[in-house]
Parts: structure tokens; C-alpha cells; sequence
């Protein structure tokens, strides 16, 4: 009797010991299952080679590079277009700016914005369920009618265009006070950008704690390096590259914090976190802008410096560490990818990105994207396929002179204060210090030649071709004002009244 009864003890304590333990096997195959929180970082005129990861020895990034290091590395990222409001376009809908009607940056007198029609990357996200939200420059649509939380944000602070859309621009005048937001409402005005990246951040880990219950999708488009250029007084003189280097590695500590935070609430393995530049470096403003080697030019072109991006994917046991790839992969594939990884419904209008999720997810085989088109506003400037780039006939920008120093543009001594309603290629030149030049048809081979300087055309006679009709295909589509063809495929952007 006695082995009976100490056989029912035994029973009846592994039947309790079952009953208060399946609560804990549920909630952890509840996390297990649960869609990846998101946060997206995102630098403002980053040069590809300002990292220690892609090649810096005069800027520290160790937070940063340890992203490269638990993560996965690419070499072959492209924005599609090297200017702010287009670049951030593409990478919230997932179209070639042009589509839409969102080429250029806009400015505090612009009356467009993104149509209420087009299905962004929040707005995805947000019907799945995630908490979402955005701290920084947001720059597309400066009117509330086009502000984040109209786009699926649930909360958002920051600028609705450029820092230097105020007062502190070097070469123009008359520009209002630069606007703070907080949601729809203006809470100061020419605020201390010397604090923005602190602030941003604490706005970023502050929003993760508060919903580390549930997914959240964290957009942080950082204001700086974009300029003027601040640091705060803790990193103003601590790097060997000047302002510009402190700024930088301001950012790294940056997300450094947050990463820490992911850490300390048991976040970091089921959260996906990638880092990126909206475009090249602002190469006129000198020792104040970043660089691109051992890329062509920068900011505003169409050559590799201003679309070539560092790009860094870390999810931990999901996307492979300390990995470098060199596949072909652009702005435009994030949503589609993102909305696979995450179960969210894509867009009923026409998008261009490709669903490359088994790429970032490091799935063998895994192919990148087979052809891009380098666009600025509506010229179709280039074409790539493959390791081959084809630039058609176009003008360009280049630094007229050497590079400025101090904050200044180069040729700031020349320059006569002008007004921002001047448009195109040489009011851009006037106000920023470049000189407008010309480049005739030219074939490169990125592989051999990425810095675009031999024009392989001449011996590559069928390469040429392929990529002239390849060009043929995105105008008929997209358009090329260049061409004078409209595009059977382009969109409105949004107005308001």
C-alpha cells in the first residue's frame, strides 16, 4: 500500500507540475512564433566608405560593425535615386521614385507629397499588427496631409524635410524657421541639431520598451550626416576626421544604445535590423560630407558613389553572421521582401521591388535582383544588368573646384546668395557649388572597373545592345524625359490644397 500511495503522490505532482508548466512551454512557442519586430535604420548622406566595415580607418563604428559582424554584409546595395525625398520614397513603397511623382527633395514651399493611394511599408506592417513608428526626417510631403502618422505611423517626431531647409543653409536666404514636429503639431522651431541623434535615439528605445509585448516596426531616419553637421559636446573633437567623423560616430553610439536595449528586454533575437544610407555623400561640402570610394562622385548623380550604399542585415539565427554578399539587391526590394518575411499583404498597385527575402535570409542559391535602373527626377541616366552598367547620354554634377571647407560648398566665395525656387541641374549647381558636365554613351564593368572610369563600349558591342534595349524597356514603362517618352506605367503624386 505504502509503494501505491508514494506511486499516487508521484502522479498526481507530475500531473501539477504539467499543469503549471504548459503556460511556460505556450508562452515561449508563442515568442518563437511571433512575426520579427523591424527597426530600420537609416543615415542621411552616408558615404559607402564612412564605416570601418566598409573600409574607414579614421572613423570608429564598432557598434556598427559589430551589426556586420552578427550579421550579413552587401557591397552590391543601390538606392534608387541619390537624392533625399526620391531615395525615401522608393524604400517606404517599394516603386522607382518617377513612378510616383516623388523625384527630387522637397522643400518647405512644396505643395506634393506622396499620394494617399500608394500602400507604404508602415501601412503594411500596421494592418499586421505591428506598433509603428518613426523618429527623424521624414521627407515626403511637408504638408500634414502627407505626415507620417497619415501613413501608417502611430507616432512620429521630427523634421518634414532637410536641417538645412532653415535658416542655417550657407547659401540660401529667406527660408522660414526649421520646424519640429511631434505628430501633426509644431512643438519648436529651430531646434538644437546638435542633439538630434540623442534625442532620436532615446525616442527609438523609448518606443521598443513600451511595446516589447508586441511587434513593433521601428523607422529611424537620422538626421545627420546630412548638413549643417552637429555634434554634441561629448564626441565634438574625438575623431580623426574632424566634425564630420564625430557626427559619425555619434551615430555608431547611437545605435549602439539601442541595440543594447534590444538586449536588455530580450528582444535582440526576434528582431530584424537593418542599417543604410538614403544616398552618396554631399562631395561639394569637403571636410563637412563624406566619401565613396572607390566609387564616382557622389549626392545628385547617377554614378555608383551616389547610389552605392552600405547596407547591413542582422537578425540573429536568421540571417547568417559575419557574412559579405555581393548580389545586386536595391531600396525597392525592402517592402516586398519585409511583407514575405512577415506575412503582411502587398500593394494592389504596381510596385518594382522583388521579393529577395531568401537573399537576406542567406538561403543557398539565392540570387539578386537581375536589373536596375539609375533614374534622377524623370531622366533615365543609366541601365545595369548583371556586373554591366550603360549610361546614355546625360548631363551631370561634379565639385567645381576643390571641395568646400568649414560647412561651406566649394566656390562658396564666388557664390551670390540665391533663392530656392530655382530649379534643375544648374540651380542645384549654383546653391551647392558644382559645375555641370557631360557623359556620352559608356559601357563599365563594375566588377572590374567599379569606380566607372574605363568606357568598355567599343569592344563590348552586344553587351550594348542588350542593355540599350533593356533601357527601351524601362522607358516604355517609367518614362525618360530625356527621350521625351511619358511612360505607360507613371502615377500622381499627391497635392495639397
Amino acid at each position: 500500500m505504502r509503494l501505491l500511495h508514494r506511486l499516487a503522490t508521484l502522479i498526481i505532482a507530475a500531473g501539477l507540475f504539467c499543469i503549471s508548466f504548459r503556460p511556460v512551454i505556450a508562452e515561449q512557442n508563442a515568442a518563437s512564433s511571433r512575426v520579427p519586430n523591424i527597426v530600420l535604420i537609416l543615415a542621411d548622406d552616408l558615404g559607402y566608405a564612412d564605416l570601418g566595415c566598409y573600409g574607414a580607418r579614421d572613423i570608429r563604428t564598432p557598434n556598427i560593425d559589430r551589426l556586420a559582424k552578427e550579421g550579413t554584409r552587401y557591397t552590391s546595395f543601390c538606392v534608387a535615386q541619390s537624392v533625399c525625398t526620391a531615395s525615401r520614397a522608393a524604400l517606404m513603397s517599394g516603386c522607382y521614385p518617377h513612378r510616383i511623382g516623388m523625384a527630387g527633395a522637397l522643400n518647405h514651399t512644396s505643395k506634393v507629397g506622396i499620394h494617399a493611394d500608394e500602400l507604404l511599408l508602415p501601412e503594411l506592417l500596421h494592418k499586421r499588427g505591428y506598433a509603428t513608428a518613426c523618429f527623424g526626417k521624414w521627407h515626403l510631403g511637408t504638408k500634414p496631409v502627407f505626415f507620417p502618422t497619415r501613413n501608417g505611423f502611430d507616432q512620429w517626431a521630427g523634421l518634414p524635410y532637410s536641417n538645412d531647409n532653415g535658416p542655417l543653409h550657407p547659401t540660401v536666404r529667406d527660408i522660414p524657421a526649421l520646424p519640429f514636429y511631434r505628430n501633426d503639431e509644431v512643438t519648436e522651431t529651430d531646434p538644437d541639431q546638435s542633439q538630434f541623434t540623442k534625442r532620436f535615439t532615446r525616442l527609438s528605445i523609448e518606443f521598443v520598451t513600451a511595446n516589447k509585448d508586441k511587434p513593433f516596426f521601428l523607422y529611424l531616419p537620422q538626421v545627420m550626416p546630412h548638413v549643417p553637421i552637429f555634434a554634441s559636446p561629448e564626441f565634438k573633437g574625438k575623431s580623426k576626421r574632424g566634425l564630420y567623423g564625430d557626427v559619425v560616430e555619434e551615430l555608431d553610439a547611437g545605435v549602439g544604445e539601442l541595440m543594447r536595449a534590444l538586449d536588455d528586454l530580450q528582444l535582440a533575437e526576434n528582431t530584424l535590423v537593418i542599417f543604410l544610407s538614403d544616398n552618396g555623400p554631399f562631395l561639394s561640402y569637403g571636410d563637412h560630407a563624406g566619401r565613396a570610394e572607390p566609387f564616382r562622385e557622389g549626392k545628385l548623380t547617377t554614378f555608383e558613389g551616389g547610389h552605392r550604399m552600405p547596407f547591413i542585415v542582422r537578425w540573429p539565427s536568421k540571417v547568417p553572421a559575419a557574412q559579405v554578399r555581393n548580389e545586386l539587391i536595391t531600396a525597392l526590394d525592402l517592402l516586398p521582401s519585409l511583407a514575405t518575411i512577415t506575412g503582411a499583404k502587398l500593394p494592389t498597385l504596381a510596385i518594382d521591388g522583388v521579393d529577395l527575402s531568401p537573399l537576406l535570409l542567406g538561403k543557398e542559391q539565392s540570387q539578386g535582383r537581375d536589373s536596375f535602373a539609375y533614374y534622377s527626377a524623370s531622366e533615365l541616366h543609366a541601365v545595369r544588368k548583371r556586373n554591366w552598367k550603360l549610361h546614355f547620354p546625360h548631363e551631370y554634377l561634379t565639385v567645381a573646384g576643390p571641395p568646400g571647407v568649414g560647412g561651406k560648398p566649394a566656390n562658396f566665395a564666388n557664390m551670390k546668395p540665391n533663392s530656392i525656387e530655382q530649379s534643375g541641374i544648374r540651380g542645384i549647381a549654383s546653391r551647392h557649388g558644382y559645375r555641370v558636365e557631360k557623359i556620352e554613351q559608356s559601357l563599365f564593368d563594375l566588377l572590374a572597373d567599379p569606380g566607372e572610369m574605363k568606357n568598355v563600349a567599343a569592344d563590348n558591342a552586344a553587351i550594348v545592345t542588350e542593355l540599350s534595349k533593356l533601357g527601351d524597356q524601362f522607358r516604355s514603362e517609367l518614362g525618360d524625359s530625356l527621350s521625351q517618352v511619358k511612360g505607360a506605367g507613371l502615377r500622381p503624386a499627391g497635392l495639397s490644397e
